[in-house]
């Protein structure tokens, strides 16, 4: 059994290393972090997105962690996000795991493991996980520090309307309840 787990795990650090990191991450010219930046992803439920455009929300909050350890961090604002929605029906948010972009087969690999891990089909409908050159993709929001969760505030368009890093606190929520407000009409 031991030989079994070592040589499908030898076989994953292959293909993830096998990957042809390749860009997916576009940005009108002088535009950085003014926008979310152009992505092709997959949610958990296999619907597939393009991103800014598919966004639901007229203001959408997107989670962007790097790291799984990073899950409970991104937790600290889900909670809240619930009742967000409730008071203001323009508002959706997602959770955006951002991972370098490995192969099919890695991909179809941390999928499965995501999807099983997520019991709540409306949090894996939430979920869409972005493979790709992570470089440009933080350069274009600014992102200096993958050791910290980011939250965005983007319209229909991806125009960034207010961010935040970090665990959830009330200051946040208030700053984020002040944008929300702000953009209403």
């Amino acid at each position: 059994m031991k030989i079994v787990v070592w040589t499908l795990a030898s076989l994953l650090v292959t293909f993830i290393a096998s990957s042809d990191g390749g860009r997916i991450v576009t940005l009108p010219e002088n535009s950085a972090g003014e926008h979310f930046p152009s992505v092709k992803a997959t949610s958990l439920e296999k619907r597939d997105f393009n991103l800014p455009a598919d966004f639901e929300g007229d203001r959408n909050l997107l989670l962007v962690a790097f790291e799984r350890e990073q899950q409970k961090d991104v937790d600290t604002w889900l909670r809240e996000m619930k009742r967000f929605e409730e008071l203001d029906p323009g508002f959706h948010y997602y959770e955006l795991p951002t991972i370098q972009r490995p192969n099919a087969f890695a991909r179809w690999f941390i999928d499965t493991g995501m999807r099983h891990g997520i019991p709540d089909r409306n949090a894996r409908e939430r979920t869409i996980t972005l493979y790709l050159d992570k470089a440009p993709f933080c350069d274009a929001l600014h992102i200096a520090d993958q050791t910290k969760i980011y939250a965005f505030l983007v319209d229909r368009e991806g125009k960034v309307l207010w961010r935040s890093e970090g665990v959830f606190d009330e200051t946040k929520g208030s700053s984020l309840r002040s944008a929300l407000g702000d953009r209403r009409q």
